[in-house]
């Protein structure tokens, strides 16, 4: 049994563009293709599918994935450590979860909020190997002594200021508004001083390439599915990284 290039689009959540990429490159060709020139896909392609796409959500670029799979023979075992991840990552909404179900119980209950409750689960040294591979080893220092000097109350300020920005970019997206219309320059502006607040980032850095770290930025949050579910998904995504596009050639 096989199925087409559309219908796998379909239930992978991607494009049938994306699917031929992965095509012209070597990553992923169909098992055959059809006398109407259709690519085709069978249980095998699906799997190797199911690796890109699960490879992907942990990071790596096209051309990383494309080592990793040269490098692994067996499927299952492969398989097995994507597996292990994702349990990890089960493990950790599900404490954050729990954490802002707890800080609602507080807020409604007219309760004392306690900082190590609203915070667990938000753990950021999980990302510290892609922040040292992507930005080095002192800029993942560096945002990381910053974040361990905080106070409690600070953290938690800092939380609720990113929780809310990512609100406003939402509601924003959802208005309609077009991305260089004056309410989504305002939250280019706050997005990039939020940024620019964060030790360790190139936009912070004195002298550092800001332009450049915005636009990198921008495009990254619509390739990466965890960076585009912080706006709603890719057609979010897609319009922060059209205003702060906007905003970069304006003023950066």
């Amino acid at each position: 049994m096989d199925w087409s290039i559309q219908e796998i689009a379909k239930l992978a959540g991607t494009t049938s563009r994306a699917l031929r990429h992965y095509d012209d490159i070597g990553l992923l060709p169909p098992s055959r293709i059809g006398g109407n020139g259709y690519r085709y896909y069978d249980r095998a392609a699906l799997v190797r599918l199911q690796r890109i796409l699960l490879l992907r959500d942990l990071g790596l670029g096209l051309p990383a994935i494309a080592d990793v799979l040269a490098g692994q023979t067996g499927e299952a075992r492969a398989l097995e450590g994507h597996l292990a991840w994702l349990r990890h990552e089960q493990e950790r909404l599900a404490r954050q979860v729990a954490s802002v179900e707890r800080t609602i119980e507080a807020l409604e209950g007219g309760e004392e909020i306690m900082a190590k409750d609203m915070l667990d689960g938000f753990d950021h040294t999980q990302y510290r190997e892609e922040v040292e591979k992507r930005w080095g080893r002192d800029a993942y220092a560096a945002g990381d002594a910053w974040w361990r000097g905080m106070r409690d109350d600070e953290r938690v300020a800092w939380t609720e200021r990113s929780a809310a920005l990512g609100r406003d970019w939402n509601a924003a997206a959802e208005s309609g508004v077009a991305p260089d219309s004056a309410e989504a320059q305002a939250l280019a502006k706050r997005h990039v001083e939020w940024l620019t607040g964060i030790p360790g980032t190139p936009a912070a850095a004195p002298g550092g390439d800001v332009r450049g770290y915005v636009l990198g930025l921008g495009e990254m949050y619509v390739a990466d599915p965890r960076f585009a579910a912080n706006y709603g998904g890719e057609q979010g995504a897609t319009f922060v990284r059209d205003a702060l596009t906007v905003y970069a050639e304006a003023n950066l």
